[in-house]
């Protein structure tokens, strides 16, 4: 039975219209949704909408869900419509009046707000712990490859000598400050809807902040109305971090593909992660790196179709919202099948040192002529003028490399591994703390 259900049955034409894939894009929330129902139920016992028999009932009835979820075994049909009316009747089933209590003082619109909030939160920790292991490799990538030398381009053209330490390093420091994106989308994530009810509260006696802590949420959302007006706000603020980390994988995937050209040859990965030619024997493809390219585009396409479909809405809740589930659930999806395979990428990634000292060719230390002048007093700009056109004799990469020794210079990476350690704690704490929250719930009973 329908949680809306009236004295009609809904046409079936609108009926499959409306519903869409919602149905089965909600097996992804039905433990979520499982641990909000624990909580509201745990509040209504408080409240004594509740009886403590009945609470237990639910409480139980709830727990077998979240097993059979977990084994697969908990489907939704279409026209449950959604997960929440799926639970909702099967509690019914199970524990008879107490099932048709449950709902007191909430509406869907804050059920599924709340299922959506304790997924992002499990979903943005797994893509924080997996940034940080990319940031990790890319690290140890650049400690081990400091001293490489490597020619540095602008304008797509050779400019200047660099390292290959220097290029991984800048890619391990970007995601740093991804990391910091993604921190900040799971405090502003980390505020309980529930109890905002339809947007504008409830004349019950319900207790927000207890069913806020029972769910190791941060905090409360306050104003019940923008509750339901955050739906898809938030979920832009996430969308614009994962794709944030995605744009830099992006750039990283580009220097590669560029940089294991023929023509070049700097790196090269093992032939297990190159895919070949139908046609052509001899072709090697880099193709791993070719679809990371891509997917960071999806993600941040993603980002711009939920702008669209949220975009211009009224206040309150509106049906267009459900519409953005598939974009978000796919985001993040497609940003951890990412960051894991660039991890590996990175850890077999080969750098040809001989191809790279070769690159290194004499007009890179034209800039370096031109301030060894200014070292011996003549103002730049005429030093810059005399060593124009002349030629320079190349001299020892390494040596310079290492003489660029300022901050964050090719011969100082000052690679921030305390930074990364931070990192850890945080993800590790969260972790620690949900799974607190999963024991609480699923334990006590009153």
């Amino acid at each position: 039975m329908k949680l809306w259900k009236k004295d009609y049955n809904l046409d079936k034409a609108v009926e499959a219209f409306t519903v869409g894939n919602d149905y089965l894009l909600d097996q992804k929330l039905v433990v979520y949704d499982c641990f909000g129902s624990i909580a509201q139920a745990k509040m209504l016992a408080k409240i004594k909408v509740l009886s403590g028999e009945e609470e237990k009932k639910l409480v139980e009835s709830l727990k077998s869900i979240i097993k059979l979820s977990e084994e697969g075994k908990f489907k939704i049909l279409q026209e449950d419509e959604d997960c929440h009316t799926a639970i909702e009747n099967h509690l019914i089933k199970e524990t008879g009046e107490a099932g048709k209590k449950i709902h007191a003082g909430r509406s869907r619109n804050d059920q599924v707000l709340t299922a959506l909030r304790l997924y992002t939160k499990a979903e943005l920790l797994h893509v924080m712990s997996l940034v940080t292991e990319l940031v990790k490799s890319l690290q140890k990538f650049a400690e081990k490859n400091k001293d490489v030398p490597m020619p540095g381009y602008t304008h797509m053209q050779k400019a200047m000598p660099s390292s290959v330490g220097l290029w991984g390093a800048s890619f391990a420091e970007s995601l740093e400050d991804d990391f910091e994106a993604l921190k900040t989308a799971y405090n502003i994530n980390n505020q309980s809807p529930l109890g905002s009810a339809a947007g504008f509260g409830s004349i019950l006696d319900t207790d927000r902040k207890f069913t806020a802590d029972l769910l190791g949420f941060k905090s409360v959302q306050n104003n019940v109305l923008y509750v339901q007006n955050s739906r898809g706000k938030t979920e832009v603020m996430v969308l614009d971090a994962l794709s944030y980390v995605m744009s830099t994988i992006n750039k990283l995937a580009t220097d590669l593909l560029l940089f294991t050209m023929q023509e070049f040859q700097y790196f090269s990965l093992p032939k297990t992660f190159l895919t070949g030619s139908s046609i052509m024997p001899q072709k090697y493809n880099y193709d791993v790196l070719e679809l990371l390219r891509a997917k960071s585009n999806l993600v941040a396409a993603k980002g711009i179709e939920l702008r669209m479909i949220t975009g211009s809405l009224p206040s309150g809740y509106n049906r267009d919202f459900q519409l953005i589930k598939l974009a978000f659930f796919e985001s993040f999806d497609t940003t951890i099948e990412s960051v894991a395979i660039l991890t590996e990428v990175i850890k077999c990634l080969q750098v040809n040192k001989d191809k790279l000292v070769a690159a290194c060719t004499p007009e890179l230390f034209m800039t370096d002529a031109a301030l060894k002048l200014v070292k011996g007093g003549m103002p730049f700009r005429e030093a810059y003028q005399q060593v124009t056109g002349k030629p320079v004799t190349k001299i020892d990469t390494v040596k310079a490399i290492k003489s660029r020794s300022g901050i964050g210079m090719p011969g100082n990476l000052n690679l921030d591994k305390e930074k990364v350690h931070k990192f850890e704690q945080l993800i590790n704490s969260e972790e620690s703390s949900w799974n607190s929250v999963k024991m609480n719930l699923m334990d006590w009973h009153g």
